[in-house]
Parts: C-alpha cells; sequence; structure tokens
C-alpha cells in the first residue's frame, strides 16, 4: 500500500486563508491561532510598552512588533509565525510585510492551546532559524522561561521575579509590576 503524502503548505496558502482566520506556517504545515484572552492581550500589551519604552528612552536602534506581526523566519515561503512580542536591531529584515528572518528576540505568552507550539515546535524552530533569545511566558504556571540560545544558557523565572534581558545588558523586566 502506497504511503500518503503529506500536503506542504506555503505563506501563500495562509494568505489565502478567510478574512478573520489566523493561523501560522512552520515547515510547511499549518496551524491555527485561537483568539487570545484578555490576560494574554494585557501581558503582550504591558511587556510591549515596557520594552518600547526602555529601546526608546536609550536611543536603541532596534524595534519591538506586537502580533499580529509577520516574521518569515527562514526567509522561505515555508515558515510564518506571527510571535506575540517581535524584537528586532537589524533594520535591514524590516519590510512592509513584517520580518524578513529571525527577530533577535521574541516572546510568546502561552495560552491553552498554544502549550506545545510554545514550548516544543516553536522552541525548537526559534533556536534553528537564528533567535537570540526566546522567552515563554506561562500564565497558568506563573512562570517565564528563558532561552538564550546566544549564550547557550536557560532559567526559570516566576512572574514575582526581575528578569534580566540578554540582548540588553543592564535591562531587566520586574513581572511583579505587571497587571494580571
Amino acid at each position: 500500500m502506497p504511503l500518503l503524502k503529506e500536503q506542504i503548505y506555503t505563506v501563500e496558502d495562509i494568505y489565502d486563508l478567510p478574512d478573520g482566520q489566523r493561523a501560522e506556517l512552520i515547515n510547511g504545515q499549518i496551524y491555527d491561532i485561537a483568539p487570545p484572552s484578555r490576560k494574554h492581550q494585557r501581558i503582550a500589551g504591558e511587556l510591549y510598552t515596557i520594552i518600547n519604552n526602555h529601546i526608546k528612552g536609550n536611543g536603541g536602534s532596534c524595534e519591538v512588533d506586537i502580533a499580529p506581526f509577520a516574521v518569515f523566519l527562514n526567509e522561505d515561503d515555508y515558515n510564518y509565525v506571527e510571535p506575540d512580542i517581535s524584537v528586532i536591531c537589524d533594520p535591514g529584515k524590516l519590510t512592509d510585510k513584517g520580518c524578513n528572518g529571525a527577530p533577535d528576540w521574541i516572546i510568546e505568552i502561552v495560552s491553552p492551546g498554544s502549550r506545545r507550539m510554545d514550548y516544543m515546535i516553536k522552541l525548537f524552530k526559534y533556536h534553528s532559524a537564528g533567535v537570540r533569545e526566546y522567552w515563554i511566558v506561562d500564565p497558568v504556571k506563573n512562570r517565564i522561561t528563558v532561552y538564550d540560545f546566544a549564550g547557550d544558557e536557560t532559567a526559570e523565572y516566576t512572574f514575582s521575579d526581575r528578569i534580566p534581558v540578554a540582548i540588553y545588558p543592564g535591562f531587566s523586566i520586574d513581572f511583579d509590576t505587571i497587571r494580571l
């Protein structure tokens, strides 16, 4: 009996989805994105504000973007993600469509339906694509897992910790101030 051939999708298939339907594409496979909860959006908004204020307040050249923001991870037609927060320090990667290549820092906020994606599939994909730092913020587990891929280090924190940002020495985020 012949094996069934797996369907491979492209960015064009993502753009062809019906209006309002969001999905990500990793290695040619489509993964639907559920709408975020209010708590998810509140955390994302506060983190965006803290990071953006730090960059602007220190004359930084990096850009911070919040989902939905297109990231074409491998600059190919088979990988398209919308991280909750993306920090891009190379302006040459930015176009009107989004980011071509790996952002320097990505933050994903775990939702009930995204647990496997954030902790496994995206972890591997972001590491292999060249993301320098990846944070998984898990409000249910009261945990932030920080992967400093550039420094080859991993650390775990809680929502009462002050977390250092590896790509910005001297900058840290006090999660105790984030309104849940």
